[in-house]
């Protein structure tokens, strides 16, 4: 039986790792800390069992931390190391005392100075030493950096590349030509997969509909297929949103045109193949 996976969910202790890009008044229903607790009842709201938590800052301590989390509710950590210093020291720092599997590696490559930094070479260097670790690297990025994406796992094709919210296709009102365009050709690499995530947490409670959404997702399943989709709430960013229980509502009637197999291959399945979680 599949168990129902959250591909992509952040927790954080501001305390010890402060979320700057937070801003209290424009984003009060996240301006506080989330744990384990909090994940358990998002689960239970959505229907699913597990989450994969995903670092939300460039912090190896962060990363030391969310890999000590509760394995009953997380069943994997996709952290963040230096890519461009020695690979391997830094994770078994994360590692040391680890009660969840460290699954892939993320840096914030959508706010990066460095527009380019997917292309420099101690990253190269940084993402080989992944895929010797067998690891994924989770690829946040924006429209226009896709096709650095799809050239970057072009180079690493036995590395697992996991794309989140879609690479954040342009607002409801806005042309999606170029984005689509970048998608299909990302979704050309066998070794590159996607989330289904992270599409409402910029948009107001009550100012979409899943219908509103229906072009980009159909999109992904034409360019990716379910076998390489990955369900993700993107919580507790979907709660600016109107919630993770919502967009997860959303995402099912979504995915109606798809078989049982297909849906439970969005809905977990894929999760679980793509991060090593079996």
């Amino acid at each position: 039986m599949t168990v129902g996976i959250d591909a992509h969910v952040h927790l954080w202790d501001r305390a010890l790792d402060p979320q700057d890009w937070i801003d209290p008044q424009t984003m009060g229903p996240i301006a506080r800390d989330f744990g384990s607790s909090d994940l358990e009842a998002m689960l239970a709201s959505t229907g699913l069992e597990r989450a994969v938590v995903v670092q939300s800052s460039n912090s190896l301590t962060e990363s030391i931390r969310l890999a000590q989390l509760d394995p009953a509710v997380v069943a994997g950590v996709v952290g963040w190391v230096d890519l461009t210093a020695e690979v391997g020291p830094q994770l078994e720092r994360i590692r040391d005392n680890a009660t969840v599997p460290v699954v892939g590696v993320r840096h914030l490559v959508h706010i990066d100075p460095d527009p380019e930094w997917m292309l420099r070479a101690d990253v190269d260097l940084g993402l080989a030493a992944l895929d010797r670790e067998g690891l994924c690297f989770d690829l946040v990025v924006r429209e226009w950096q896709l096709p650095q994406a799809a050239l970057v796992s072009g180079r690493h094709e036995r590395l697992r590349f996991v794309l989140d919210h879609l690479g954040g296709p342009p607002g409801l009102a806005e042309d999606t030509t170029g984005w689509a365009a970048g998608l299909r050709e990302l979704a050309r690499r066998p070794n590159v997969a996607a989330k289904v995530s992270g599409l409402v947490s910029g948009l107001a409670p009550g100012s979409w509909r899943a219908e509103d959404l229906a072009d980009r997702v159909s999109i992904a399943l034409e360019a990716f297929g379910p076998d390489r989709l990955l369900y993700g709430s993107d919580w507790p960013l979907a709660e600016l949103g109107g919630g993770a229980a919502v967009w997860k509502s959303a995402v099912d009637s979504l995915l109606t045109d798809l078989s049982e197999a297909e849906r439970r291959r969005v809905l977990g399945g894929s999760a679980a193949e793509v991060y090593d979680l079996f």
